[in-house]
């Protein structure tokens, strides 16, 4: 089986923010386990900026937000996050290769074809790539959590079978445990939707920079990539074996649908926000969730938001409802201005406003 593991900051350091050798050594010795039972495993690591924080002597209890700060802190923590997965990996017997990626890698073909045959090589040739978000280098990135989500990418992007998100908690929790002595596990989870994002609420601690609702979403782009995800405790002995062999209560199941996103189109449904929404009327919704045409002008009634050309956006029906997300071709000024009208009424151009490439049914 091929397993992408991912673990967070907050699983990976102590309470003053350096790193958490122990941590390390478990895991390590689970993945020296795993690969010794034959299977693939790819390693998403949080973790760099959490470990530089005490190096700089800023493990104050106070995540810096800055982004050039953020950067530098990544840039230090990063060399002695890979030193000490280097140092756990040897004890087991294992080789480790590091992989720095950024969200376009998986945007711009040649560098997700180039992303995917380095990955293919690494594991042919029996080592571990460990994938970390190119903190040194984000911009906006670097404080939305993106490891959930490249984790969700790098699943597959490698063709995985399963996705082990390894987090703080036992999983996702019918009420927020911090508050709530009652809250007990979900354990099954058959497709996410809007009441279980609701629930999984929002930031985690103050040494990782998601929470559950970063993993959820994660879960949920894996999903639709046809990737069984479990999220569980990193601290619970042999979880990722537990969940290669499917051993329930371990953590939160999350059913793989029967579908596979491009890479490409599971970008743009989950990792990019929508700037605005285009309301279109009841032919243009059965056009494009049914019939797979691209949305034109002609359908749209109402334009919602100031968006920019290749922005995304979302597709909603009459009553609000969602239908797709996609990236326009057009401004929202440029929208208003051909909405409802035809192309053989228009002076120039098709009036399409979202290519059926670029547009992700979501209803």
């Amino acid at each position: 089986m091929r397993v992408v593991v991912k673990i967070g900051s907050s699983s990976l350091t102590d309470t003053s923010g350096g790193v958490d050798h122990a941590a390390i050594e478990r895991l390590s010795e689970q993945l020296g386990v795993a690969t010794k039972a034959g299977h693939q495993i790819v390693l998403v690591s949080s973790g760099a900026v959490a470990s530089g924080l005490p190096v700089l002597g800023l493990a104050n209890g106070v995540r810096p937000t800055d982004t050039r700060t953020l950067q530098a802190i990544a840039s230090v923590g990063q060399a002695r996050l890979m030193h000490s997965w280097n140092e756990a990996f040897s004890s087991e017997g294992l080789i480790a290769g590091q992989v720095l990626m950024a969200p376009r890698d998986f945007m711009v073909r040649a560098q997700y074809l180039q992303a995917r045959g380095t990955l293919e090589r690494l594991i042919e040739l029996g080592v571990i790539p460990i994938v970390n978000e190119n903190d040194t280098v984000a911009n906006d990135e670097i404080r939305f959590g993106d490891n959930d989500r490249i984790a969700a990418l790098v699943a597959h992007l490698v063709y995985a079978d399963l996705l082990v998100m390894l987090t703080d908690i036992p999983g996702l929790m019918d009420a927020d445990p911090r508050f709530d002595d009652s809250a007990s596990l979900i354990e099954e989870v058959e497709e996410v939707d809007a009441d279980l994002e609701a629930l999984a609420g929002g930031a985690g601690t103050v040494r990782g920079s998601g929470g559950m609702a970063t993993k959820l979403a994660a879960a949920k782009m894996a999903s639709w990539s046809g990737v069984r995800v479990l999220i569980g405790s990193a601290s619970r002995p042999g979880i990722v074996m537990d969940a290669i062999n499917g051993v329930s209560g371990v953590g939160t199941s999350v059913k793989a649908l029967d579908k596979r996103l491009s890479a490409r189109k599971l970008w743009i449904a989950f990792a990019v926000p929508a700037m605005g929404k285009l309301v279109v009327d009841a032919g243009a919704a059965k056009a494009v969730t049914t019939s797979g045409r691209s949305l034109l002008a002609a359908g749209v009634i109402d334009v919602v938001g100031d968006f920019a050309e290749e922005d995304a956006v979302d597709v909603v029906d009459e009553d609000g409802a969602l239908l797709a997300k996609g990236l326009t071709h057009r401004s929202a000024t440029a929208v208003r201005a051909i909405a409802g009208r035809r192309s053989d009424e228009l002076t120039y151009g098709s009036g399409e406003i979202i290519h059926r490439d670029s547009l992700v049914i979501l209803a």
